[in-house]
């Protein structure tokens, strides 16, 4: 993974941390799910295809729109409203731990269609050790309750969409500009969800920290995220990209607590920290090339060491 990638990884982590918290504070505060995602992709749409349209590069989604159209749908028009429903039930923490299952999804899905992305033995103890933090985390909160059970359900079939999304992404659509391929998903899923969109109007004016939610989601999580995602995807692959999803998890659990005051099971630190080891293993272990630099060059000089003892760092 180069330095740019790492980047954009670390900007996607955040960003798709964050929006649990504000999808459970919109829902709260008025905002029906099918209404909150419709208002989300459809002012996205306006920002990404501002952005795509000044670049010049619209264009290249000629010829392309049926696998766009796809793509929207497995990606956006079923898995945004599946977690806004979702987390009615369910603590914005917890969904986004669920969601965290989607590098294991991607990998079972590999097995039959994307031979490129098998993983290796070392990546995959690095998916099944982020998915046992994902089961720690988990625990038996949901167990005998059986709003929180369809709650948890819509969010896991959500992470199915997830999963799918980026492998058709880098497959039929890896080589388009981003900003022209969320900008067109966007505008596709806000068409397919516009006519459904009078019929769950709020019931009454959403509340002043709904509305700043939704501007939150529409300008960070959506129009920001997704088109740093998709190059991330093009560059790295659907697979090391939606790793992701295990760090993630750890920002909407701490602000689920700080904000929402959720309270996660006993598992929680043993959980989080099993994410991260999977996420750092499932990932290669190895630490962004300017990074590794700039130690190289400072280890030295502060431990007296030789130039040559800091390369085992990534290896």
């Amino acid at each position: 993974m180069s330095a740019r990638a790492w980047s954009g990884f670390a900007a996607v982590s955040v960003l798709w941390g964050i929006p649990y918290l504000f999808i459970r504070v919109a829902v709260d505060g008025g905002f029906s799910p099918v209404f909150l995602v419709w208002a989300r992709l459809s002012l996205g749409a306006i920002v990404v295809v501002a952005m795509a349209g000044h670049a010049g590069v619209l264009a290249s989604l000629r010829g392309r729109i049926r696998w766009l159209a796809i793509y929207a749908v497995i990606e956006l028009v079923i898995p945004f409203p599946l977690i806004a429903a979702g987390e009615r039930h369910i603590a914005s923490s917890l969904a986004a731990i669920i969601v965290a299952a989607v590098p294991l999804i991607i990998a079972l899905f590999a097995l039959r269609f994307e031979p490129s992305e098998r993983v290796d033995r070392r990546r995959l103890a690095g998916l099944l050790l982020g998915f046992a933090g994902v089961v720690a985390l988990v625990g038996i909160d949901v167990v005998g309750r059986g709003d929180e059970l369809l709650g948890a359900g819509a969010v896991l079939l959500a992470a199915v969409g997830y999963a799918a999304g980026p492998m058709i992404l880098n497959r039929h659509l890896g080589e388009l500009d981003p900003r022209a391929v969320t900008g067109g998903a966007l505008v596709i899923a806000a068409l397919v969800l516009t006519p459904a969109a009078p019929f769950v109007l709020p019931a009454h004016w959403p509340s002043a920290a709904a509305l700043i939610s939704l501007g939150v989601l529409v300008v960070f999580c959506t129009a920001a995220a997704f088109t740093i995602y998709a190059g991330l995807v093009s560059e790295i692959g659907p697979g090391r990209a939606a790793v992701i999803t295990y760090v993630a998890p750890v920002l909407a659990v701490t602000l689920g607590v700080a904000v929402l005051g959720e309270h996660p099971g006993a598992g929680a630190i043993a959980g989080l920290l099993a994410i991260l080891a999977g996420s750092w293993i499932a990932t290669d272990g190895r630490l962004p090339p300017a990074l590794r630099g700039r130690l190289q060059r400072r280890a030295p000089a502060a431990a007296g060491e030789p130039d040559g003892a800091v390369d085992a760092l990534g290896a």
